[in-house]
């Protein structure tokens, strides 16, 4: 008696299981973001860090509303199309993806420090070309996530 039940709470289990598997497996395939979702942060990430260059506070604070309403409607849109919201900082592989791009923003204080402290013409252009570089990178970086979750989710890593 006790042997039946053993087997049929293993199958059971079995079944759960491959459901679960079956699940992420989905979940995989419905969460990568179109390809216009990348490129889109990319160019709200340049405006932002890109209209410090400016020394205009007019256009930084516009640069904080632009980039406010479109990270907004970035998040809205990736719900809207997903059904769900993952934390780009969760733990797990995904962690290599958010250093790096945190390493880039710490690239571009430091510029964006050494502008302000110091007023010269090159420094300014060198804070454009990092603004620039961190919008590129961050489009990189939010695909490069992606797959490492795809993947974490498929079970692969």
């Amino acid at each position: 008696m006790e042997s039946d039940s053993r087997s049929v709470e293993e199958g059971t289990a079995a079944a759960e299981l491959a459901a679960l598997r079956a699940g992420r497996v989905a979940l995989a395939e419905r969460v990568v973001q179109p390809w216009w979702y990348d490129v889109l942060l990319g160019v709200l990430v340049f405006v932002f860090f890109g209209s410090y260059a400016t020394d205009n506070w007019w256009l930084i604070g516009g640069a904080w509303l632009l980039c406010g309403l479109g990270l907004w409607g970035l998040v809205t849109v990736y719900r809207r199309l997903t059904g769900l919201w993952v934390s780009g900082h969760r733990p797990g592989p995904t962690q290599r993806a958010f250093r790096v791009w945190f390493w880039c923003c710490v690239s571009w204080g430091v510029v964006a420090v050494c502008d302000a402290i110091v007023d010269a013409a090159f420094l300014t252009h060198l804070l454009v070309g990092v603004s620039a570089a961190c919008g590129v990178a961050i489009a990189i970086v939010s695909r490069w996530w992606t797959r490492l979750y795809v993947a974490e989710l498929r079970g692969e890593l």
